[in-house]
């Protein structure tokens, strides 16, 4: 019995011969699991050997995948790689419905080796029919490109180079005062759906870390919490409007914002619920919980905040998120000092 070299030279792979002559490959890393692989000339061997790497078992595609090294094969494998599986829960959600598209479709047989740029083109067309998901889609193909590439099927990555035409767009409204008004006066002080307006409305969080607020945050006039999408950890000044809602409170849950039978909303149910409430209040349907995040950013710019300080409430981890607010806010205030004068010259 003798050890071969292995023929890539693989990191923990040992391959020898047994006592029938026999080509034997093996995956061996001290304190780990001996693993026993493919030939290394058979279909999967690569596959099987990063899943031997990643501690991760190898998952099969569709059963009608014909190539190994297919477009969803390689999804599949992705989707079961300590990257993909290390996602939010959130984020895994978008991720999976947009791969679940494609891999419904003819695009997904095609050889993932011969992927081009032009390939790329048509599937980010055909797939990404409003810019923000033709920019998920291209990202979503660029991370299978790199991880194709750390397999050994690829030496490149043909999304590379490829740029998405942006529209422009407002995107989510932001509430205006007025709508702001509409809803307390639909809803009173003392409500769920008034308590969970002012938690967004004065914290500026989103709906995910909203509904896991709870009595154990909130210390002496500081709310404490850690962004469950940036891992960003915050300390709030709580507002009097918020502290007053807060202290009507008078549930038995860890959340303020109960659902029924007293379990704390998901970020998915938490919106349903609260679009509902804004429908009851005769509020357009533009009016969304995120919309209330904008316009908590709007009120501390149009009070004279930097987009440092703006910032430092929302947590935005990109000043140039929050820029626009304090542009406009400083906009507005030099027109109307700008008219002021006018005024007086008259």
């Amino acid at each position: 019995m003798g050890f071969l070299v292995p023929p890539l030279n693989l990191k923990y792979v040992k391959i020898y011969r047994d006592r029938h002559g026999k080509t034997r490959y093996y995956f061996r890393k001290k304190g780990a699991k001996s693993v026993k692989l493919p030939d290394f000339h058979a279909d999967g061997f690569l596959e099987a050997y990063h899943a031997a790497l990643t501690g991760y078992e190898r998952i099969e595609p569709k059963a009608d995948t014909i190539k190994s090294q297919t477009l969803d094969h390689l999804i599949v494998l992705w989707m079961k790689s300590p990257h993909f599986l290390h996602l939010e829960s959130s984020t895994k959600a978008v991720y999976t419905r947009l791969l679940n598209r494609v891999r419904g479709s003819e695009a997904s047989q095609g050889n993932a080796l011969s992927m081009q740029a032009k390939h790329i083109r048509v599937l980010v067309s055909h797939f990404g029919t409003a810019p923000t998901t033709a920019q998920r889609i291209l990202r979503l193909l660029g991370q299978l490109m790199q991880f194709s590439i750390s397999l050994g099927w690829r030496e490149d990555d043909p999304t590379l180079g490829i740029k998405i035409k942006r529209q422009k767009s407002e995107g989510i409204h932001s509430w205006t005062e007025g709508e702001i008004a509409q809803f307390e006066a639909h809803w009173p002080s003392g409500s769920i759906q008034r308590l969970a307006l002012y938690l967004m409305l004065y914290t500026g969080q989103r709906r995910s870390d909203v509904v896991r607020i709870g009595p154990a945050d909130i210390s002496s006039n500081s709310l404490s919490l850690k962004q469950k999408k940036t891992k960003t950890e915050l300390v709030l000044p709580i507002h009097e409007a918020l502290r007053s809602e807060i202290n009507q409170w008078r549930g038995s849950s860890q959340t303020y914002l109960e659902a029924k039978r007293g379990s704390p909303y998901t970020a998915n149910g938490f919106y349903n619920v609260f679009k509902a409430w804004c429908r009851e209040a005769g509020l357009p349907e533009q009016c969304s919980p995120h919309g209330l995040r904008k316009a908590a950013a709007r009120r501390l710019a149009e009070a004279g905040c930097s987009a440092n300080q703006i910032a430092a409430i929302t947590g935005h981890k990109r000043l140039a998120d929050v820029a626009h607010y304090t542009k406009a806010a400083e906009q507005r205030k030099m027109a109307e000092d700008a008219m002021s004068r006018l005024g007086k010259n008259v």
